[in-house]
């Protein structure tokens, strides 16, 4: 006999509920773990910070810079992508009660946001362009400034908080940001948009800084001064440096900086980097010479199985001016690629040639070839995170400043949220990211009763999620 073909259960065409827009008489809350968010805000003191640093209101009513700066952190933190969506913050009934202040309307924000803009700034910039360049990078209006510092203070915090963290690698990176604005510039992958540049403490997965910039900005223009910013930014509890990027911080003023033990505007001594080498034809030439007894197999984790790969070092002194005769010269390891079974390239070549180059000797080849790509998971997962994660992604404005504020206090609430699972969430959170966060912590029906001046939020979870919500909200409250 076959076997009896087991009923599925009958569900009904409709649901069995009914929508009603009858207002409950208790403030209800969507949101109901918003508030770690803001109060991390509070508890690293970037309320303070941002009052002493950034002015941008005209007037003394209405809302304070950190008012609306901590309301757009929260939108970030919620999911919100753009400036229309602070509207689905306000309709939260329970959301004003619980941050003492209510939500600015999307139109003032608008207006906060444009006041970071400087068309003077952009002017000076045009005009001081050498003949043969396009591109230019605005100087910061002292707003912009103002929000770079709030962010020191939060690393400043941090470091105070985090004293045993002393290794900091500094790794940095350009990324796009598509936009249709007729404002946006053409890009090198076609589009067009704008192409900020961004550096992180890879130890901690903390933003260290940012430069906004145009689509057709070149990656490696002007690298320094963001790698310079960087290392000023680390706390003074960092004990030792590193440094990791592309290729588009292969360019001398960089490498000389870092080579530089007693360098102008940094830390002093010695900074171990990795950077990938432009393939120039006399590099390319020092590779193809090797022997082939030169090269050593190796295996990249998570890279395909279906090539192999080796790695050399290379004997190559550049010609640029940064070597000196009292200067060791930089060591580069060379890569070489070939896809297995006699295939192809897409391009139609047989074999791809790469290099790094590096100042460190304490690593063979091919753990510095992996210590090197390590970025990709901290610089990249950084960008992936704030564009599609955060509202990074959708820039909100025509006005150059606009979009960098926007930009920058997105990269705030990513701070912020990386602040709240070191200090106050359980361990197996901390590399949580923000979806994960707002499913788990973030949006939590609640229900808000007040009774003798005392406003409780009341939320209905299990005991194990909610005894890690108090010891996550003690532990914000409780001195560091």
């Amino acid at each position: 006999m076959g076997k009896k073909k087991k009923e599925l259960p009958s569900l009904s065409d409709k649901l069995p509920i009914d929508l009603s827009s009858v207002p409950e008489s208790a403030l209800l809350t969507a949101l109901g773990g918003l508030p770690l968010v803001s109060q991390t805000f509070r508890t690293l003191k970037l309320h303070d910070s941002v009052e002493r640093h950034v002015v941008v209101k005209q007037r003394e009513r209405g809302f304070s810079e950190s008012e609306v700066v901590e309301s757009l952190v929260l939108l970030h933190a919620a999911g919100g992508d753009c400036v229309d969506d602070l509207r689905r913050l306000r309709a939260d009934e329970g959301l004003e009660p619980m941050l003492g202040h209510a939500i600015p309307s999307p139109e003032m924000v608008r207006a906060f946001l444009e006041r970071f803009h400087s068309d003077e700034a952009i002017a000076a910039a045009k005009a001081a362009r050498k003949p043969e360049q396009i591109a230019f990078i605005p100087r910061e209006t002292a707003p912009l400034e103002g929000l770079a510092r709030v962010n020191d203070d939060l690393l400043r915090e941090m470091g105070r908080r985090s004293p045993d963290q002393r290794i900091a690698t500094v790794d940095q990176d350009a990324t796009i940001q598509e936009s249709r604005k007729q404002e946006a510039l053409p890009h090198y992958e076609g589009g067009r948009g704008y192409q900020p540049m961004v550096a992180v403490w890879a130890e901690t997965m903390l933003v260290l800084t940012d430069e906004f910039r145009d689509g057709n900005v070149p990656a490696g223009m002007e690298t320094l001064t963001v790698c310079q910013r960087a290392f000023r930014a680390l706390p003074s509890t960092v004990e030792q440096y590193f440094y990791r990027a592309d290729s588009a911080s292969y360019e001398w003023s960089t490498i000389g900086w870092l080579r530089n033990e007693q360098r102008p505007d940094g830390p002093k001594g010695f900074i171990g980097f990795a950077i990938s080498a432009d393939m120039s034809k006399e590099l390319k030439a020092a590779v193809l010479a090797l022997p082939e007894s030169a090269w050593t197999p190796y295996k990249a984790p998570g890279e395909e199985v279906d090539a192999e790969r080796d790695w050399a070092e290379v004997p190559f002194v550049p010609s640029e001016a940064s070597e000196h005769r009292d200067t060791k010269p930089l060591r580069y390891v060379g890569i070489r690629i070939r896809p297995r079974q006699g295939a192809l390239f897409a391009d139609g070549t047989e074999v791809k040639h790469f290099a790094v180059v590096s100042n460190r000797t304490d690593l063979d080849g091919a753990k510095l070839l992996q210590w090197h790509r390590e970025k990709a998971g901290t610089i990249e997962q950084v960008h992936d995170i704030v564009k599609n994660e955060l509202g990074g992604g959708v820039l909100p404005s025509k006005y150059f400043g606009a979009n960098a504020a926007w930009m920058r206090i997105a990269l705030l609430a990513y701070n912020v949220l990386v602040a709240l699972k070191r200090i106050a969430l359980p361990p197996e959170m901390l590399t949580a990211r923000p979806k994960r966060l707002r499913f788990q912590i973030l949006v939590q029906a609640g229900r808000l009763v007040s009774h003798a001046r005392t406003l409780t939020l009341r939320l209905r979870l299990g005991l194990d999620r909610l005894a890690e919500l108090v010891a996550a909200w003690l532990t914000l409250l409780a001195p560091a």
